[in-house]
């Protein structure tokens, strides 16, 4: 399938999730416009370098605009709906603004859920790793949240690197998702993670 992307570096949507942007550059207000006029599809995907024509990772996910306001001057505030990841097969020769790709939907395990004791695990470790950064989190509303929103919530928000991030929209399943995260937070724990106080796989 032909996906219209927005090649972001530390952007990731999972399905079912959020992501809000902001939309200023020329190229990218033209890909909203265009996708407002078609399906209101607009696909992110890491690139692997920055610059207008670095190459892409191979996984990204596509998303749905919801709501959206458009402002005088071109620019637009949207909210971006994940709804499936897809695997990148080729970028497309195209004339737009914007880049193209090809390519196809991954098909994801269904009916994905934590057994108590890693959902257990994760809880423990995320409270330990909010509590050394200095986060204010609502534990009781933490504990309604089912297993993917809360996996694929914390994995799209925490403050890991770009790799880091990209590692987790490409892991397979929920458990080795939640796996990972649990190796991440741990990591964050015993490193700085550098001046900006992100996390690096490199």
């Amino acid at each position: 399938m032909r996906l219209s992307i927005f090649p972001l570096p530390g952007a990731i949507l999972f399905p079912g999730l959020q992501l809000p942007l902001h939309i200023f550059e020329p190229r990218y207000r033209a890909l909203v416009s265009d996708a407002l006029a078609r399906d209101r599809r607009i696909s992110m995907i890491q690139p692997r370098q920055l610059g207008e024509s670095g190459s892409l990772y191979d996984v990204g996910c596509i998303g749905r605009i919801g709501e959206f306001e458009a402002l005088e001057d071109g620019r637009y505030n949207l909210i971006l709906e994940g709804e499936r990841r897809f695997r990148l097969i080729r970028e497309l020769d195209v004339t737009t603004a914007f880049r193209q790709v090809e390519g196809e939907a991954i098909e994801e395990p269904e009916d994905q859920y934590l057994a108590s004791v890693e959902r257990a695990g994760f809880e423990q470790e995320a409270r330990r790793f909010a509590d050394r950064q200095g986060y204010s989190v609502d534990w009781d509303s933490v504990a309604k949240l089912d297993d993917q929103s809360l996996i694929n919530g914390v994995s799209q928000i925490a403050p890991f690197d770009a790799a880091a991030k990209q590692a987790l929209l490409e892991a397979h399943d929920l458990t080795a998702r939640c796996e990972l995260l649990i190796q991440l937070m741990q990591f964050f724990g015993l490193h700085d993670g550098g001046d900006d106080g992100r996390v690096t796989l490199q």
